[in-house]
């Protein structure tokens, strides 16, 4: 969140790539949706769906 607020979305993508897990996605998604700025940058809720996507699936999971 602190990078989205500084406006270096490309750097928040980068690190929605390798987020660890569903957790986290989840809880980054919900802290752009209490800030009330959903929408504010597209591709970073593109990045956010695509990979919680990715990581739901079963084959797709990253070991600890």
């Amino acid at each position: 969140m602190a990078l989205l607020k500084v406006g270096n979305t490309a750097a928040a993508i980068a690190q929605i790539k390798v987020a660890p897990s569903v957790k986290d996605l989840k809880q980054l998604q919900n802290s752009i949706t209490a800030a009330k700025v959903t929408g504010r940058w597209p591709d970073v809720d593109v990045a956010i769906i695509e990979n919680l996507a990715l990581l739901s699936a079963p084959r797709l999971h990253r070991s600890p």
